[in-house]
C-alpha cells in the first residue's frame, strides 16, 4: 500500500540493505532516489544496474542512483538511513538544511555507537536536531537476500509517536512485508544491536562443533541479557519477545546470510579476527556492538556474561573454549536472575 502523503524517497547507504529498500519503494511507486559514498560503486551500478553485495537482482533502470548528496536530499519527504551504526554520525553531519522540517527520518541501521553510548535515533535527534517523534526506527529479521526476492518477511515500525510510527507503517507495507507498529524504540534498538553479538557466540558455537543443546541454551540465555540491558535502559520486557528482540535473534543465530554468525563460526574454527574481516565484503556488526556494549555493562553495572565473554574472545584473543567453560562454571542462579523484581 503506498502512502499518498509521501511522493519523494532519500536512501542513504547503498550497500545490500540500502539497495534493497531502494528498489522496494521504487517498485511501490515512490520517485526514490539512492546514495551510495563510493562513486566508483555508482559508476559499476548504473552500467550494470546491479549491485555486487546483491547478486541476482536487477536494479531497474529508472532507479536513480548518486555519490552527490545535494541530489538526493533535494526536499524529500522520508529520508532513510540505511548506513552502518559507526558512520551514522558522519553522515547525520553531511546533510545541510534544506531537508524540509516536516520529513521523516526512518533509521534501518542496527547499532550503538562507541563512546557516546547512543542509539540510531538518538544520534539522529542530536545532530539534525530532529524532533523524536519524526524519527522511525525500522527492525526486525529481514536479511535482504531474501527481502530483495520478495520472501515473506516482518518488521517492526518504532517510534515514540504512534502516528508516525503508522505512517510508516502505511507507507513500506505490502503483500510480502508486512509491518508492526511500536512506541518502544528503545526496545527495538536495543533487541536489533545486540542480538549480533549473540549471533556471534552462536557461530562459535557452530565453529567449535557444540551442540543443539549448547546452542539453544545460549541463544536463550543471549536473549535474557538483551531483555536485562534493555529495561535497565527503559524498554519495555514484551518488547524483547517479539520480532526485533527473539525474531532478529533467531534469523541471525541461525542463517546462512547473517554475517555475524559467520564471523564466530570461522572464529571457533581456529581463525583470527582480522583475517576473517579482512576477507569480508560486507560488515558484521556486531564485532563494533561486542565492544559498545562493554562499554554500557560497565556504564551501567548490567550483568551481561555472554556478550563479556565475547568482548574477551573479540579484542583479548580469548580462546573460544576457556570462554565457554567460564560460562558453564558461573556461579548456580535462579533462571530469572538479575531481572527487576517488577518484571
Amino acid at each position: 500500500m503506498k502512502n499518498k502523503n509521501i511522493q519523494r524517497i532519500a536512501v542513504l547507504g547503498a550497500g545490500s540493505w540500502g539497495t534493497t529498500i531502494a528498489i522496494y519503494l521504487f517498485k511501490m511507486g515512490y520517485e526514490v532516489r539512492l546514495w551510495e559514498y563510493y562513486p566508483e560503486n555508482v559508476s559499476l551500478m548504473n552500467r550494470t544496474r546491479r549491485n555486487p553485495l546483491l547478486p541476482g537482482i536487477p536494479i531497474p533502470k529508472e532507479l536513480f542512483i548518486t555519490s552527490d548528496l545535494n541530489e538526493v536530499i533535494d526536499n524529500p519527504d522520508l529520508i532513510c538511513l540505511v548506513v552502518p551504526s559507526h558512520a551514522m554520525r558522519s553522515l547525520l553531519s553531511l546533510l545541510d538544511d534544506r531537508i524540509p522540517a516536516q520529513a521523516l527520518w526512518v533509521n534501518l541501521s542496527k547499532g550503538v555507537e562507541q563512546n557516546s553510548l547512543k542509539r540510531m535515533s538518538e544520534l539522529i535527534a542530536e545532530v539534525r536536531k530532529v524532533p523524536p517523534d519524526r524519527i522511525v526506527t525500522l527492525h526486525g529479521p529481514s536479511h535482504a537476500e531474501e527481502v530483495a526476492r520478495e520472501i515473506p518477511t516482518a518488521i517492526v515500525s518504532a517510534s515514540s509517536s504512534l502516528k508516525i510510527a503508522k505512517r510508516v507503517q502505511e507507507a513500506f507495507m505490502s503483500a510480502h512485508l508486512r509491518i508492526y507498529t511500536s512506541t518502544d524504540i528503545t526496545g527495538i534498538e536495543l533487541g536489533g544491536a545486540i542480538k549480533n553479538i549473540i549471533a556471534i557466540a552462536a557461530g562459535i558455537c557452530d565453529g567449535l562443533g557444540l551442540g543443539d543443546n549448547s546452542k539453544a541454551a545460549l541463544i536463550t540465555r543471549g536473549l535474557f541479557e538483551i531483555t536485562r540491558m534493555g529495561v535497565r535502559l527503559g524498554a519495555r520486557e514484551e518488547t524483547f519477545a517479539g520480532l526485533s528482540g527473539v525474531g532478529d535473534l533467531i534469523v541471525t543465530c541461525f542463517s546462512k546470510h547473517s554475517r555475524n554468525r559467520y564471523v564466530g563460526e570461522e572464529i571457533g574454527k581456529g581463525r583470527k579476527l582480522q583475517d576473517i574481516l579482512d576477507g569480508m565484503t560486507m560488515i558484521a556488526e556486531g564485532v563494533k556492538t561486542a565492544r559498545t556494549v562493554h562499554q554500557m555493562a560497565e556504564k551501567y553495572g548490567i550483568e551481561m556474561p555472554i556478550s563479556n565473554e565475547i568482548y574477551e574472545v573479540l579484542f583479548h584473543d580469548k580462546n573460544p573454549r576457556v570462554a565457554v567453560k567460564k560460562l558453564m562454571q558461573r556461579e548456580p542462579v535462579k533462571e530469572r536472575h538479575s531481572l527487576p523484581e517488577n518484571q
